[in-house]
């Protein structure tokens, strides 16, 4: 088993705790589904209840770190130069609708730097992750980028109006889980990912999970929390992706 540091263990019990939750009010939708009520303010009591149980478990040996999470915003505790910066459901859309792809995404962010980046989807069991400089795992198996060179032949994913504006100049889903997206692209299930207008804490374990995978990502300021940009892909075919992006 590769070596992890502590705050990495600690994320990774976090995210353990909180996915009963998740996965219990996963199951309850299909009654929902049919009720006067609709599932919607349940899903957003879960998103709430996650984010709860994710900023309990990493207070309880880190009491001084900040956060930055969705559904609460900034939490600035006596070290405001470390946050963890939470998305407590990427892809609250799906989970609404009973489609199981959605995961937790945390991130460490030091004076500025990501240094820790977690994505962990409940449905599969599958906990993607990387710390500075360790590279980048899946339930403790290294992974890596692709190595496709041929554009034609690289699946990429981005948001509705990548699609809109893109395709057919890239093959292209829209999968409504960025987090997932990112960690895809790292293991080389997706080849690249690029969305404008996204928020920091839909990306910022990913992008150091795909850049410690050996992946390139376009310089982002981690002090901005929303309206970023994000181009991420492998590095054989990176510099040819944002040529066809011309326009997005």
């Amino acid at each position: 088993m590769n070596s992890i540091s502590p705050n990495l263990n600690l994320m990774i019990k976090a995210c353990e705790k909180a996915s009963k939750v998740i996965i219990r009010d996963f199951g309850e939708l299909e009654n929902l589904q049919v009720s006067k009520k609709g599932p919607k303010d349940f899903v957003t009591k879960t998103d709430k209840r996650v984010e709860k149980i994710l900023i309990e478990e990493l207070s309880k040996s880190k009491k001084n770190f900040s956060f930055i999470t969705e559904e609460t915003g900034k939490i600035l505790n006596k070290n405001k130069n470390v946050f963890w910066i939470i998305d407590p459901i990427d892809g609250t859309t799906n989970f609404l609708h009973g489609i199981p792809h959605f995961a937790i995404s945390i991130a460490l962010q030091d004076n500025g730097e990501i240094v820790i980046g977690l994505i962990f989807d409940p449905i599969k069991n599958e906990i993607f992750y990387a710390e500075k400089n360790s590279g980048s795992f899946i339930n403790n198996n290294r992974v890596r980028v692709s190595s496709k060179s041929n554009l034609d032949e690289c699946l990429f994913a981005s948001n509705s109006e990548g699609l809109k504006l893109i395709y057919p100049k890239l093959n292209l889903r829209n999968t409504g889980c960025a987090a997932l997206d990112l960690a895809y692209v790292a293991c080389g299930r997706l080849d690249g990912f690029f969305h404008n207008k996204i928020n920091l804490w839909d990306i910022a374990a990913g992008k150091l999970i795909i850049e410690e995978a050996g992946g390139r990502v376009n310089n982002i300021n981690n002090f901005m929390i929303n309206e970023i940009n994000i181009r991420a892909g492998n590095p054989n075919i990176y510099e040819k992706m944002i040529k066809k992006l011309d326009n997005f």
